[in-house]
C-alpha cells in the first residue's frame, strides 16, 4: 500500500492537487482500511465511511485512487447501479430460501473484507426495501463499507414510497459508519470536461473516446445501449446514471418528446452528453423543433451539456427554411453553451 503522500503525488501527476478536505478523506480511508476485521462492533467502532458532497468534488477520484494503492483481492468496487443489479440477480438465485437476503450477505462477506459502492442514490422502492438491511447485515458480518453520494444519508430516497421503513434502516446504518462531508473546493469533473478540447478544438471524439471520458470522470467501466424512463415512458439513450445522461442527437430527438421531458432531464442529471449530430431539413422539422425546445430549456436551467459536434457545422445542423429565425437563436445559444459562458451569467 502506498503512503498518503505517495497517493497525493500520484494525484498531482494526474493534474489534481488535493485540498485539505480531500487529504483528510485519504486519512479517513486509511483508518478504515487498516482496521482489523471485527464481528463485535460498537457504536464508536466505525466499520465504514459514507462520503457525501457536491458533484465533482473528487469523492470517486480520491476513493478509487486510494483503493488502487491497496494490493488486496478482498476488496470489491461497484457503481451503485451495478451493485443493485448484482444483488437482485443473487436474490433471484436464492429465491427459494426463507431469508435469501441473509444468504446473499453471507456469501459477499465470505469473499470481501471491504465493499466500495460509488454514486449511492436510492430511487426505486424495491431497492429501498433491501439495501439498508443488506448494508447493515454486511457490516455486522465484519465487512467494511465505503459509500460515496451527492446527498447526506438523511436525504436519500426523498419522497419515496415506504420511506419510513428505509429511514429506519439508514438510522441504524449511521450508527455503524462514519459520515464525512467532502465540502468546498474545486469541481474537478466540470473542469475536466470543459477542458477536453481547449488545446485542440479540431479533435474528433469517437464513441470510444467518449467512453474513456465517462470512465475517467464518472467511474463507469462499461457503456451499453440503455433506456431513459420519464413518467413511465421509455426513451433511447446510450447511458443513464444518477449524474450522467448520454443521448444521440440523431436518435433521441426522433422520438416524441416535449418540454416537460427536457425539464425533467435538466433537473435530474448533473451532466448531459450529446453526440451523433447530423443535418436535417424541413422534411424532418419535428426533430429540429424538439432540439430547439431542449436547448431553450437547458439554456434557461443552466444545465451542463457536453456537445460532441466533431465535424458537424453547428449552423448547418438545420438546413431548412421554415424555422430559420428560431434556428439562428438556437445556433447562437449552442456556440455560447459550447464555451460554457452561460453558466457564469447571473
Amino acid at each position: 500500500m502506498l503512503s498518503i503522500q505517495n497517493i497525493i503525488d500520484v494525484l498531482k501527476n494526474q493534474g489534481a492537487n488535493p485540498d485539505l478536505p480531500q487529504i483528510n478523506l485519504l486519512e479517513k480511508l486509511s483508518a478504515i482500511t487498516n482496521k482489523k476485521r471485527s464481528f463485535f462492533n460498537t457504536k464508536d467502532d466505525n466499520q465504514g465511511l459514507y462520503i457525501w458532497g457536491d458533484v465533482g468534488r473528487g469523492k470517486t477520484l480520491i476513493t478509487q485512487s486510494f483503493l488502487r494503492s491497496i494490493e488486496r483481492e478482498d476488496i470489491a468496487s461497484f457503481h451503485y447501479i451495478d451493485f443493485i443489479n448484482f444483488i437482485h440477480n443473487e436474490l433471484n438465485k436464492h429465491s427459494g430460501l426463507k431469508n435469501p437476503l441473509k444468504k446473499v450477505s453471507k456469501n459477499i462477506s465470505k469473499k470481501n473484507n471491504l465493499i466500495f459502492i460509488d454514486e449511492f442514490q436510492v430511487e426505486d422502492v424495491a431497492d429501498a426495501m433491501i439495501i439498508g438491511d443488506l448494508l447493515i447485515s454486511l457490516i455486522d458480518s465484519g465487512t467494511k463499507i465505503i459509500l460515496t453520494s451527492n446527498v447526506h444519508p438523511d436525504g436519500l430516497y426523498k419522497d419515496g414510497l415506504q420511506r419510513q421503513k428505509f429511514l429506519k434502516s439508514i438510522s441504524i446504518l449511521k450508527e455503524k459508519i462514519e459520515i464525512y462531508e467532502l465540502d468546498g473546493g474545486i469541481d474537478y469533473r466540470t473542469n475536466n470536461i470543459i477542458k477536453l478540447d481547449k488545446k485542440d478544438s479540431k479533435v474528433v471524439f469517437s464513441e470510444k473516446k467518449i467512453i474513456k471520458i465517462i470512465k475517467e470522470n464518472f467511474g463507469v467501466d462499461e457503456v451499453s445501449n440503455d433506456t431513459l424512463t420519464i413518467n413511465n415512458r421509455k426513451f433511447s439513450c446510450k447511458i443513464a446514471l444518477n449524474n450522467l445522461l448520454w443521448i444521440e442527437f440523431n436518435t433521441f430527438f426522433k422520438e416524441a418528446s416535449g418540454a416537460k421531458d427536457y425539464k425533467f432531464i435538466c433537473d435530474k442529471f448533473d451532466w448531459i452528453f450529446i453526440n451523433s449530430f447530423e443535418s436535417f431539413g424541413d422534411d424532418s422539422i419535428d426533430i429540429i423543433r424538439r432540439f430547439i425546445s431542449f436547448i431553450d430549456i437547458a439554456y434557461k436551467e443552466k444545465a451542463k451539456v457536453r456537445f460532441f459536434f466533431n465535424d458537424a457545422n453547428i449552423e448547418k445542423i438545420y438546413s431548412g427554411t421554415k424555422l430559420e429565425i428560431l434556428w439562428k437563436r438556437c445556433a447562437s445559444r449552442l456556440f455560447e453553451m459550447k464555451n460554457y459562458d452561460y453558466l457564469e451569467d447571473d
